[in-house]
């Protein structure tokens, strides 16, 4: 299937003219030989992009036929410097072998041609000594181990553009035969592929690619058949899944097709009725990834998102998009010489996105702790990982609990449980109990409670704001905390070195029965100081909101609380610590309007 729907979208690639033809391969080229009429060398040409901070290689569509692994195999009309012309920065223990395979490749293809292009390149190869290459004009070290292509001087196009270096190039491609028989994607009787070509992109694979198809042992193979003769694909559907999926995995900064979760690199494509709607749902599926960063275009996002959840067709809040459009997402991780697939998803457009409204409405919290709509996924994964600093680091993510959240988020399936339990973790390990991570914890338990089934479950929802009617243990734990905080900095001031959040937190959410106790004795000294210091009216305010909390705990402190009341517990801290703040802003806010209108 998934081979299949690539080889499908090669096919709207091709027609689109941004995918090379069988035969072709899209390569980084990074300079050009020009020699005259007579094969003598004339210039070196750099080719590279030099717009940003180091000069990049090219794309250029030149012939390849086969992947070359550890043997000897020359290209058509192009090649590293090695065999092209005979020179390496190393020491080439075997650059005369390779050198002399690259001329001979091109005396048996082009050997009759009677191209003056053609002819002028044979007479150079023929001719060319490795030593010129240092006094060639335009040559420079960085030349050496890079990709070269060549070109008559004079002219503009290059040889492996030339009509004619086409054509034979095509007719010697058809003379290669193979086993026939019925290719597994397609259905259709055609010669079989034996050689699946390397997929390059995917991030901490073999930087020379890796396969998605294989065989390299015994063990995978059978019905007598060899290495990829156990997997019977003709040679045009292996070219189209390959070239589409590294098309997909392109380096280029304007990919926004291709994304980095954790180790999984997931690309995605849509298939519709013209290319213009398909075009329209990546667009649309990019921006879901990576929202907005202008204010005003996050908020309208949202609001799409928000009515989509609430039950509206997709084609009523977004009539450039239509909802029947098939999607496909596609999860890779390395897996030495091979991929690994983390996941793959076909859905509708409109259902994908209902699943990501869903994931909003899961995450929403309030007062909510971003601007507009929550951030991408990666933001979100990097709360799992420790914060000592500025901000978290992408290398302390766990790798598979970032690509198991993205397959939660695409499917509307439950999230994974670690993900619960290493934002928990990290609230007692580093004690940065921030908006994103209690929303995590809510999203958690949101989903968890909606997709329940079990008949004796508690299915009472996860309020967004606080709830003061919540009759959770571990909810309730949580604003009694955070009032017994908020006591101490009201008699203490709020420059204090550290709070009963920063001494007790974690066992205040683990073990409530071993601290809070103590907790409350001493929340009576803080009180009875606020009172000294005329605030009265404050204590008596906290006394009450800890009197109410209390009422609804029963007699006893719970000894231990598991994981999801742990997570209850960092929901009700939030929820009343920030309804505080709230209160605080208003009655700022209020004081300035009456001196606004005063004066």
């Amino acid at each position: 299937m998934i081979l299949t729907a690539l080889n499908d979208y090669y096919q709207r690639l091709s027609k689109e003219n941004k995918v090379p033809q069988p035969g072709f391969s899209t390569e980084k080229i990074s300079f050009a030989l020009a020699f005259d009429q007579n094969g003598l060398p004339q210039q070196i040409d750099d080719l590279r992009d030099t717009s940003g901070k180091k000069p990049r290689a090219r794309p250029y569509q030149v012939p390849v036929d086969k992947r070359r692994t550890s043997g000897i195999h020359a290209y058509p009309l192009w090649d590293k410097t090695a065999y092209a012309l005979g020179v390496t920065a190393g020491e080439g223990k075997r650059l005369s072998d390779e050198h002399a395979a690259f001329k001979a490749r091109q005396f048996d293809l082009f050997g009759n041609s009677d191209d003056k292009s053609l002819l002028a390149f044979l007479k150079f190869l023929d001719q060319w000594r490795p030593e010129k290459l240092s006094s060639m004009a335009g040559y420079s070290e960085e030349v050496l181990d890079s990709n070269i292509i060549f070109r008559l001087d004079g002219q503009r196009q290059y040889l492996h553009e030339n009509d004619g270096a086409r054509r034979i190039w095509g007719a010697a491609l058809e003379e290669n035969t193979g086993i026939f028989g019925q290719c597994l994607i397609t259905g259709e009787d055609a010669i079989l592929g034996t050689d699946h070509p390397a997929i390059k992109g995917v991030r901490d694979a073999q930087s020379s690619g890796a396969s998605l198809v294989s065989f390299n042992s015994e063990a995978y193979e059978s019905y007598g058949f060899r290495k990829n003769q156990n997997a019977a694909i003709s040679t045009s559907a292996i070219f189209g899944y390959t070239t589409a999926l590294n098309y997909l995995l392109r380096g280029d900064a304007d990919n926004q097709q291709r994304l980095q979760i954790g180790d999984t690199t997931l690309v995605f494509w849509a298939n519709a009725q013209t290319s213009q709607a398909a075009q329209a749902a990546e667009s649309f599926f990019a921006v879901l990834n990576q929202p907005p960063n202008d204010e005003q275009e996050a908020s309208k996002l949202g609001s799409l998102l928000a009515q989509v959840a609430d039950g509206r067709p997709l084609k009523d809040v977004a009539p450039e998009l239509e909802p029947e459009t098939q999607f496909y997402v596609l999860g890779l991780a390395p897996n030495a010489a091979r991929l690994s697939v983390r996941f793959w998803l076909v859905d509708s457009l409109e259902h994908l996105t209902k699943h990501y409204a869903q994931h909003y409405r899961d995450l929403d919290i309030q007062p909510a702790p971003w601007k507009g709509i929550a951030p991408s996924v990666w933001w979100l994964t990097l709360q799992t990982a420790p914060i000592h600093g500025a901000r978290p680091k992408a290398e302390d993510v766990l790798p598979q609990l970032a690509g198991d959240i993205m397959r939660a988020i695409i499917t509307g399936q439950r999230y994974p449980r670690p993900l619960l339990t290493s934002v928990v973790m990290r609230f007692r390990s580093d004690g940065n109990i921030n908006g994103l991570r209690v929303a995590l914890c809510k999203a958690v338990l949101a989903r968890e409670a909606r997709l329940t089934t079990h008949l004796n479950s508690n299915k009472q929802e996860v309020s967004v704001s606080l709830d003061k009617s919540s009759t959770h243990p571990g909810y309730l734990l949580g604003r009694l905390f955070a009032e017994l905080e908020n006591a101490q900095r009201g008699a203490l001031g709020r420059e204090l070195n550290a709070t009963i959040k920063d001494r007790y937190y974690g066992a205040a959410s683990a073990t409530p029965a071993s601290v809070f106790p103590m907790l409350l004795r001493n929340v009576q000294n803080h009180l009875s100081s606020m009172r000294k210091k005329d605030k009265g009216g404050i204590a008596h305010t906290i006394e009450s909101e800890i009197s109410q909390i209390i009422g609804g705990l029963g007699d006893t402190f719970p000894r231990s609380l598991r994981i999801e009341e742990q997570g209850r517990f960092a929901i009700g801290y939030y929820h009343q610590s920030q309804t505080r703040f709230a209160k605080k802003d208003n009655v700022n806010s209020d004081e300035q309007s009456e001196q606004g209108d005063s004066e």
